[in-house]
């Protein structure tokens, strides 16, 4: 494996095509796309200082570096790969991606990150920014701290532990999602999804969980939300009151209390759904 220490590398594609490589405290500069269809590249301690660094690589493994401002669209159509201990500051980090690994790194941009990614751990990640992980599938996340809009818009297969979502619209079209020991705060979540179970979390959501057929939320608390399972299949077993529940489509909905329950015979069947207030 070549071994590169202290280096500056400038211009477009500087390490174009590069494979075998170890890269440790060295900066690349200016120029587009400098380690593009790169292979077996190892990087320690490195800055990335303009746009396009990684695309179409394959086995790579980043720790202990920076992505800064300008290395805009950085990591897109590349598989396999690893990034520990590092800083983000860059957005639309990781798209068409997959076998991507991300432990330990703060996402200070994250707008339009992690689109259409496949095969994605996240273990304590903070990320802020709009429309976070659009569109991917198979998503095992630990730890995540999210401040942004619209995130999973369209995911499928996604596993969210111990988290904090401040998301409004989070989860919209998104199928087979499971979020356990969460506290997720934003407006209108989950619309239009099939299969969404929440186990153990604190929601706060207007208009949260309308329009989803099989939802289950298991031990949850709903603060703060209204109008919540309008036109939903539910099987819900909240602790604590909510403030407002509106025509839900079917199923049963267990909790301390209701503050309104809105039932219009002429826009669902009010038998299909078991509501039972303690």
């Amino acid at each position: 494996m070549t071994e590169h220490h202290n280096g500056t590398f400038t211009g477009e594609r500087a390490m174009y095509q590069a494979k075998d490589m170890f890269f440790r405290d060295c900066i690349f500069e200016d120029g587009e796309s400098p380690l593009k269809h790169s292979e077996n590249i190892t990087l320690v301690s490195t800055s990335f200082r303009w746009k396009y660094p990684l695309w179409y690589s394959k086995h790579i493994d980043v720790s202990n570096s920076d992505f800064e401002p300008m290395a805009r669209a950085g990591i897109w159509y590349t598989d396999n790969i690893s990034l520990k201990d590092c800083r983000y500051d860059a957005p639309k980090g990781f798209r068409r991606c997959s076998g991507v690994d991300i432990k330990n790194v703060v996402f200070s941009d994250a707008a339009e990150t992690l689109w259409q990614c496949s095969a994605v751990k996240l273990e304590k990640v903070s990320a802020k920014g709009d429309y976070f992980a659009m569109n991917c599938n198979d998503m095992i996340i630990d730890g995540l701290e999210l401040d942004g809009n619209y995130s999973f818009d369209g995911a499928k297969n996604v596993h969210v532990t111990n988290s904090k979502l401040m998301s409004k619209d989070a989860f919209w079209n998104s199928e087979n999602i499971t979020v356990e020991n969460t506290y997720i705060s934003g407006e209108y979540i989950g619309w239009n999804s099939k299969k969404l179970t929440f186990i153990n979390c604190i929601i706060e959501s207007l208009q949260g969980f309308c329009y989803i057929e099989d939802l289950v939320l298991k031990n949850c608390k709903l603060a703060g939300t209204s109008l919540a399972f309008e036109y939903s299949s539910v099987d819900a077993e909240l602790s604590g009151p909510i403030d407002s529940i509106k025509n839900p489509l079917s199923g049963r909905i267990v909790c301390d209390e209701i503050g309104e329950l809105i039932l219009d015979p002429s826009q669902v069947d009010v038998t299909a759904t078991k509501i039972l207030s303690k």
